[in-house]
């Protein structure tokens, strides 16, 4: 099997869609609800909204409180209405569950090659800012937070600055 094709292209059993050939499913998915807007900027919040619901999905499960923020963070960075930061959130979501482990790397590399240096810094705010969402970072959001940081190629001191920002949300330093 092709690494970025889904078991049922495999099988020749997926029905046919308007990519591109070769582009992933997932970020186009997203992209679509937001063809409203200028192309690069609706792809760029496509990508944004793929990498969000990776961290908030690490644990497996998407609690209310990240899928809140998630919305907020889109309204608020992307400039999006509620309803359709609603509609991006609840589709990166699902994508993010089914194609998340094909399309996670791909995804930061695109978003890294399309962002400039203050927008990389500023999703890797929001990522921190979604795994905080239930009032605790756990290791393993970090880890995919730190992950997506070198995948973005931002420098370890631009990693800890923000980290540093949500210190006391930190499952690592709480003692409970």
């Amino acid at each position: 099997m092709v690494l970025g094709m889904s078991i049922l292209e495999w099988l020749g059993l997926a029905l046919p869609d308007e990519r591109a050939p070769g582009e992933p499913g997932a970020i186009h998915r997203i992209e679509r609800q937001l063809e409203t807007l200028e192309p690069a900027r609706a792809r760029h919040l496509a990508l944004f909204a793929f990498l969000l619901a990776r961290v908030a999905d690490v644990d497996l499960h998407v609690g209310e409180a990240e899928t809140r923020q998630m919305e907020r963070l889109l309204e608020e960075e992307g400039g999006l209405p509620a309803s359709q930061a609603s509609l991006v959130v609840d589709i990166a979501k699902a994508e993010n569950r089914h194609f998340g482990p094909t399309h996670n790397f791909l995804a930061a590399r695109e978003f890294r090659d399309l962002a400039t240096e203050d927008e990389k810094r500023t999703l890797l705010h929001c990522l921190f800012a979604v795994a905080a969402a239930d009032d605790s970072i756990s290791v393993a959001e970090e880890e995919a937070i730190r992950e997506i940081s070198r995948e973005l190629l931002l420098d370890n001191e631009e990693y800890l600055a923000i980290r540093s920002r949500f210190r006391d949300k930190r499952a690592v330093l709480r003692k409970e």
